[in-house]
């Protein structure tokens, strides 16, 4: 039987919203609900959402600038420059001289930050990974083909941000 949100996103469809933007909305509300179901494992971290965003930012994008990470995290200077202090002054990032500008200063994580960050990724793929076994076969083959579609989506919204 259809969710009360998927009758009413029925309803709309007739009214001028197109079953792309229906799904586009169904996607949008699964995926926000599936984040922060699996964000609470990062409780376990000891770091706040902030502060392991960037540590993901650096450990996944390589050593970058404060200014790099600052864009990708999309807060003002001031802002990274202390989410960096609290990372470093936690031994999870250190600042190191850019080798061919010695005025630019970039943010590398530390073992300690690699390993916090994938003790964390390693806990949100095990909580995901059990609420998957609750699914019949048929329901996860039906995911593992969904989920290039889902990352083409992905691609491409990337690529138009660029």
């Amino acid at each position: 039987m259809p969710t009360k949100r998927a009758r009413g996103a029925r309803g709309r469809a007739g009214a001028g919203v197109d079953a792309t933007s229906e799904l586009a909305d169904r996607l949008h509300s699964t995926a926000i609900h599936l984040l922060r179901r699996l964000r609470r494992e990062d409780d376990a971290s000891g770091l706040p959402a902030p502060q392991l965003s960037a540590l993901s930012v650096i450990v996944f994008g390589g050593p970058v600038t404060l200014g790099q990470l600052a864009t990708a995290e999309q807060v003002r200077p001031p802002t990274i420059t202390k989410l960096v202090a609290a990372l470093e002054a936690d031994g999870l990032v250190v600042r190191e001289p850019d080798a061919v500008d010695r005025r630019i200063a970039r943010v590398r994580a530390t073992p300690r930050g690699v390993k916090l960050l994938q003790e964390g990724r390693a806990r949100r793929v095990a909580s995901l990974a059990n609420s998957l076994r609750g699914l019949s076969a048929k329901d996860r083959a039906a995911l593992e083909r969904a989920v290039p579609l889902l990352e083409q989506v992905a691609r491409r919204n990337d690529r138009a941000e660029r």
